[in-house]
């Protein structure tokens, strides 16, 4: 649920279904408070991350949830994702090469794993905002065409509008 223009607060269930759909959610959120398409991309890396380690590893046996808030603070995009799970613990048999936190941590101008004091973990991203003419380094979206390979195309949208790869199952109806 968009709280207001600078903040979202959803909860999702913890399922591969909810990565995409999270994912589409927080890079239009992040697009629509000024983050250029760099920052878009970024987002966009850090949440899919972020919240498939939380479907893959939270929970064990049972069904759990995804709580994921956004908001905007002065030039900063802020991004958390928690869970209520068994927390971050080594776990053999799981899927995944461990990659996901150092990936998250490159494309993030900061970031934290937290235990919750309820239970369970959140990592805190966050992103400091270059908006346009103020000397950022970013380059423009691409075009989304045939051309330049893009997919789900991104011709007459703004950065971080495009079509959300993977997403296409959950808007089916159910």
């Amino acid at each position: 649920m968009q709280d207001d223009a600078n903040t979202l607060t959803v909860t999702y269930p913890a399922n591969p279904t909810s990565v995409g759909i999270a994912r589409c959610a927080l890079t239009a959120f992040a697009a629509g408070v000024g983050a250029d398409y760099r920052q878009v991309e970024a987002v966009r890396l850090a949440v899919s991350e972020a919240m498939t380690n939380a479907v893959l590893h939270a929970y064990r046996e049972d069904a759990g949830e995804v709580h994921v808030t956004a908001a905007l603070a002065s030039d900063e995009l802020w991004v958390l994702i928690a869970d209520d799970g068994c927390g971050l613990q080594p776990q053999a048999g799981r899927p995944g090469l461990g990659l996901g936190l150092a990936l998250i941590s490159q494309v993030s101008d900061e970031m934290a794993v937290v235990p919750r004091a309820e239970g369970g973990t959140e990592v805190r991203m966050r992103f400091a905002l270059i908006h346009a003419g103020s000397g950022g380094t970013s380059p423009p979206a691409p075009a989304g065409d045939k051309a330049t390979g893009m997919r789900g195309g991104s011709a007459g949208r703004s950065s971080g509008q495009r079509a959300c790869r993977g997403d296409r199952r959950a808007r089916r109806p159910a």
